[in-house]
């Protein structure tokens, strides 16, 4: 990522180093837990910190929380009064990393999927159980940081409530997409897709700039409108995604393992809506390659069936299209021309992260 958001990422970094501590204290304890018995034991805390932090210490672009503390900053650039301290939009962000971090270790439970940013995924290492238990944790601890603010109690109440709201989308999100990927042939339509999508991978975008918004003092009113944008911006990024998992590979994965997991991407979704006669081609690739796994032949077999008609391109051109105009539209949220400082930000943040 470009130099220019150094100092924004160092300050994320800190504060989540600051809420998820690689060594527990005390403090941290308290605030997490209020009173605890002399007989837990750092060894039991590790069972939750571990998972997460070790997961979240492989990396990751961070641009979520970026894309909050830019959108904070857009809301004072256009006038707005924020009931945060100096530099407390920066506490704020757990809220959006450890939901994002939460949502990984889950999502690779329910796939089966064994890699996770070039590593074990958490349930390999930890255990399914210890996993699922820390995922399910590191939810609830995301909001620990509301608690800590400095501010009204209305101001936190708005905060808990978009939390939750955004939390409920998400589960749906997983619930529509699980449903789909268990039968090869259920195939849903593109606008079901698009639902999904912005639920599932949609609303992590959005409840960062609802949060960055309300954090900067807008009311929740304009954060919705400018979430619904967000959305939009998130669902271009997971269509790239998908993509780049039908391309080169997502980081630290193998190419085409969403086959293997019988995943109703958008290129596979554009080629049966133009080629129907394929969809039990395609069903037959799903069913070889979840029973026999990412080596089996179906997987390079239904790659080259998507590229055949061009699917997996026009896929990426969408992807593009959406993450632009809606980039475009978030700057501007307010009415504002899009020449400030942050809202151009804003741009280059989602431009630098478009494949060329």
């Amino acid at each position: 990522m470009d130099t220019v958001f150094t100092s924004y990422l160092e300050k994320i970094e800190e504060a989540l180093h600051s809420y998820l501590p690689e060594h527990t204290n005390p403090s941290w304890q308290k605030q997490s837990f209020s009173e605890l018995s002399s007989c837990v034991s750092e060894a039991h805390l590790e069972n939750l910190i571990k998972p997460c932090r070790s997961l979240m210490d492989l990396g990751g672009k961070r641009w979520r929380p970026l894309l909050m503390v830019l959108c904070a900053e857009l809301s004072a650039e256009c006038g707005k009064k924020t009931e945060l301290t100096d530099g407390g939009i920066f506490a704020l962000t757990p809220l959006v990393e450890f939901v994002h971090t939460a949502s990984l270790i889950h999502d690779d439970i329910e796939d089966s999927a064994e890699v996770r940013r070039g590593k074990p995924s958490a349930y390999i290492q930890y255990g399914l159980d210890t996993a699922l238990n820390a995922g399910s944790w590191l939810y609830f601890e995301a909001a620990v940081c509301i608690d800590s603010l400095s501010c009204p109690d209305a101001f936190k109440n708005s905060l808990y409530s978009l939390y939750a709201q955004e939390l409920r989308r998400l589960h749906l999100g997983q619930a529509m997409d699980i449903y789909w990927h268990r039968n090869p042939e259920l195939v849903p339509s593109l606008e079901e897709y698009a639902q999904m999508v912005h639920c599932k991978t949609g609303t992590l975008a959005s409840l960062a700039v609802q949060t960055g918004i309300i954090g900067g003092g807008g009311t929740r009113e304009e954060a919705s409108r400018a979430g619904s944008i967000a959305a939009c911006v998130g669902e271009g990024f997971q269509i790239l995604d998908d993509v780049q998992n039908l391309t080169t590979g997502n980081p630290g994965k193998k190419r085409g393992d969403d086959i293997v997991e019988g995943k109703k991407s958008l290129p596979v979704l554009l080629h049966i809506a133009e080629n129907p006669g394929d969809k039990a081609c395609i069903a037959e690739c799903f069913r070889k390659a979840g029973k026999e796994g990412i080596e089996s032949p179906a997987v390079e077999e239904c790659i080259a069936l998507l590229n055949s008609r061009g699917s997996i391109k026009k896929a990426a051109e969408k992807g593009k299209a959406c993450i632009t105009e809606n980039a475009e539209k978030l700057a501007s949220v307010f009415g504002n021309s899009g020449a400030e400082k942050s809202a151009v930000l804003i741009k280059k943040l989602f431009a630098d992260m478009i494949p060329q």
